[in-house]
C-alpha cells in the first residue's frame, strides 16, 4: 500500500488515526509561515445527485467478490459517463494493464489472459466512452451499496535537516521492523502476516507510537525529514503520501514505506464518542480545529492510536498506489481487491455529483475493506483538500470486467 486511501478521511473520522505528537525537543522558535499552507480550507459543500438503483441482489456472507453474490448490472452506454471522467479512466487503466496481466486476481474473478484484448485496444484507443462501452460489461458485486470518502496528497511544512520551528522527526522505514508470513508456519494462517522485532532471543511487537515518540528511534539515523507541524503530520500519514514544502521554497515529496504492525485506532469515532467534536465538525477541518483548541488533550487521544507510519522520499513521478504506478486525480480509487481487481475499472453512482462517474481501483487501504467500498483521490491542492476532507458519498457501483467474464462465471 504505497497511498493510503484506506487510511483516509473517513477512516480517520471512523476507525484509524495516525497522529504525530513529538516528544518535546527544546523551545525553538515557529517557522515563519507559507500564507497558501495556512490559510483554513473549507470543506467543499456538494452538489446533490440521485443514484442509480442498485439491481435487486441478496448479500451473501462472502470474503470476496466470487463468493458475495455477482448479478449482471446495466449496458455501460447507458451510464452518464461523461467523456473528461472517461479520459481520465481510460489513462489509469492504460497504466494498470501490464500489471492487470501478470496479476493475481485476488477477487477470483478474473485471470490475467482475460485483459489483454481490452489492454491492447487500449494502447491506440481515442474515443474514450466507446472504448469501455465496446470492452466491457458491468457486474454488481453484492448488493452494490456503495460507500465512497476520499483522500488527496496533502502539502505540510518541513526541513530536510533538524533546524528551529521544525522538529517533529518523519522517521525511515528502521532495519530491526521485521515482517514475518504466518503461512510459512501453518496452512490455517495463510495469508496472515504481523510486524515486530528481535529482543533478547523473542520476536516481539514493534514500538508503538508513545515509544517512538518518547525516542525510541533517536539516534539511529532514521529521520528523512523534519515537519513544522505535528497536526499537518499528521493528516500526512493518514494519507500516506504528500509534499513537504521546504524553506527555501522547494519541495520534497515522500511517500509510504511501512507502518509498525500497531492497531490502528479512529480518534474521529473516540472524539465523538467523548463529545468533544461540536455538530458538523466531524471533517478533517473539524478534527484539525479541535485538536488544536485542546494541544494536551489532542496529544492524549493522538497517543491512543498506537499505530506509525514510515516514509520514504519520492522521485520522479508519483504519489503511487498500491500498485506502484502514479495514481490520477480524479481517476484512482482505492478499493479492497478482495472484491475489486485492482486496475479494473469502476463506475460510481452516488449522492454526490462530485463522485459519481468512472474511476480505476489502482490503490488500497487498511480501512477500505469489503464489497463497495471505496475511496476516490482528488489530487494536490486546495481544492483536493476541500472535496476529500469533507468526501462521504453513498449510492450504487458497478464493477466493469473485460466482455465475456460474466458468461464464463455464469453470471446473469
Amino acid at each position: 500500500m504505497r497511498l493510503l486511501g484506506g487510511l483516509a478521511l473517513a477512516a480517520l473520522l471512523g476507525a484509524c488515526s495516525n497522529a504525530i505528537v513529538p516528544r518535546p525537543v527544546g523551545a525553538g522558535t515557529p517557522p515563519r509561515l507559507d500564507a497558501s499552507l495556512d490559510t483554513p480550507v473549507a470543506v467543499r459543500q456538494p452538489t446533490p445527485s440521485t443514484p442509480i438503483a442498485p439491481m435487486p441482489a441478496r448479500a451473501l456472507p462472502g470474503t470476496s467478490a466470487a463468493t458475495a453474490g455477482l448479478v449482471a448490472g446495466p449496458a455501460i452506454d447507458s451510464l452518464p459517463i461523461d467523456d473528461a471522467a472517461a479520459a481520465r479512466a481510460l489513462d489509469a487503466f492504460r497504466l494498470s494493464c501490464p500489471t492487470l496481466q501478470r496479476r493475481t486476481d485476488a477477487s477470483g474473478l478474473t485471470r490475467g489472459a482475460d485483459w489483454k484484448p481490452a489492454c491492447d485496444a487500449a494502447a491506440g484507443a481515442g474515443d474514450a466512452r466507446g472504448f469501455f462501452t465496446r470492452w466491457f460489461e458491468t457486474v454488481q458485486v453484492g448488493e452494490g451499496r456503495a460507500f465512497a470518502t476520499g483522500y488527496y496528497e496533502p502539502e505540510i511544512r518541513g526541513s530536510r535537516t533538524r533546524r528551529s520551528g521544525y522538529e517533529v522527526p518523519i522517521y525511515g522505514v528502521p532495519g530491526d521492523l521485521v515482517e514475518a508470513d504466518l503461512g510459512l508456519f501453518s496452512d490455517d494462517l495463510k495469508g496472515k502476516k504481523v510486524r515486530g522485532r528481535v529482543a533478547d532471543a523473542k520476536f516481539v511487537p514493534y514500538f508503538d507510537r508513545t515509544a517512538i515518540e518518547q525516542g525510541a528511534l533517536e539516534g539511529r539515523g532514521l529521520e528523512i525529514a523534519w515537519a513544522a507541524d505535528p497536526v499537518e503530520l499528521f493528516f500526512l500519514q493518514v494519507q500516506g503520501s504528500g509534499r513537504l514544502r521546504l524553506p527555501d521554497g522547494g519541495v520534497m515529496r515522500i511517500g509510504y514505506a511501512g507502518q509498525n504492525g500497531r492497531a490502528y485506532t479512529g480518534i474521529g469515532a473516540l472524539m465523538k464518542e467523548r463529545g468533544l467534536l461540536a455538530p458538523g465538525q466531524a471533517s478533517m477541518q473539524g478534527i484539525m480545529a479541535a485538536l488544536r483548541a485542546d494541544p494536551v488533550q489532542g496529544a492524549a487521544i493522538m497517543r491512543e492510536n498506537k499505530s506509525w507510519v514510515f516514509f520514504r522520499e519520492l522521485t520522479g513521478a508519483g504519489p503511487l498506489g498500491a500498485l506502484g504506478l502514479p495514481v490520477t486525480p480524479l481517476g484512482t480509487v482505492a478499493a479492497d481487491p478482495a472484491f475489486i481487481p485492482l486496475g479494473a475499472p469502476v463506475f460510481l453512482s452516488m449522492d454526490r455529483a462530485d463522485a459519481t462517474g468512472l474511476w480505476v481501483a489502482q490503490d488500497t487501504g487498511g480501512a477500505i475493506k469489503g464489497a463497495n467500498r471505496f475511496d476516490t483521490f482528488w489530487g494536490a491542492g486546495d481544492d483536493a483538500r476541500a472535496i476529500a476532507g469533507g468526501m462521504s458519498a453513498r449510492g450504487t457501483s458497478w464493477l466493469l470486467l473485460p466482455r465475456g467474464t460474466l458468461a464464463r462465471l455464469g453470471v446473469r
